[in-house]
């Protein structure tokens, strides 16, 4: 498995290459590669025909990391993200998909270079804006509480929660994150936002937006929100397991209409 390296981290890589349009699929905060196919959110193992590029972001799965928080801002992220196209997809457009911080990672990296990308297809946005600062504290808490009481801990306070609609039935997962790095990734994405508003109402690329109900840290005020800022946008929301099996064939066609 190839590994690419940028400042503080290595990443792992991943290329499936059947010609045709270059994606670059990307995954969720202490997910990875292998924990988004367990949580039914491998959206891209439904394309053919594609190069499709997928990675583990720094700190998760099979990348290495540093306990440096502001290594996992989401700014850092789209950096990361951009030198990876630069070396696999270089002076070519493509199509990103990912959800929560990368759907994050992905708005980022778009506001930046908007030409970079032919579309989005951005699943269950996180916290943004005014939802922001109340969901950075629980990210710091969880840091706090990991390093007083140990990650089990942090697992068992996690387990209480009720799961949105959409995702009943899924299989109990861990972070895809090393112990020790794991307060770190947090800190970081409590130092992260979206971008501001008005630079997102500048993200001229057509975008799809998948979203589902009942998940406060996935909340639909941010996915109706960049539906109406970004000025190419469309958002499907899921509200049982169906709807999300559904997503595969969305990012199938989304890749079709814009590659």
């Amino acid at each position: 498995m190839p590994t690419f390296e940028v400042p503080g981290a290595e990443l792992a890589v991943a290329l499936s290459d059947e010609g045709g349009h270059p994606v670059v699929q990307l995954h969720g905060l202490t997910s990875s590669r292998a924990r988004d196919r367990v949580l039914n959110l491998d959206l891209g193992r439904g394309l053919s025909g594609t190069r499709l590029l997928r990675y583990d972001a720094r700190g998760h799965g099979r990348s290495t990391g540093r306990k440096v928080p502001e290594d996992y801002r989401w700014q850092n992220l789209a950096d990361d993200l951009l030198r990876l196209l630069d070396r696999w997809f270089p002076g070519e457009r493509v199509h990103g998909v990912g959800p929560s911080m990368g759907a994050a990672t992905l708005l980022h990296a778009a506001a930046v270079e908007p030409d970079r990308f032919t579309g989005l297809t951005l699943m269950v946005p996180p916290t943004a804006w005014d939802t922001r600062p109340d969901q950075a504290a629980i990210y710091r808490a969880a840091a706090a509480l990991i390093e007083s009481d140990g990650v089990e801990a942090f697992l068992a306070a996690s387990r209480g929660a009720t799961p949105p609609p959409a995702t009943v039935g899924a299989p109990e997962t861990w972070p895809d994150v090393a112990d020790a790095l794991l307060p770190s990734l947090l800190r970081g994405a409590g130092l992260s936002d979206l971008p501001a508003l008005e630079v997102v109402a500048r993200i001229d690329v057509p975008t799809t937006i998948l979203a589902w109900v009942d998940d406060p840290g996935h909340p639909l005020s941010t996915a109706e929100a960049l539906a109406v800022l970004l000025p190419h946008a469309t958002l499907t929301v899921a509200r049982t397991p169906e709807d999300v099996e559904a997503w595969p064939e969305v990012l199938s066609q989304d890749v079709d209409r814009r590659g």
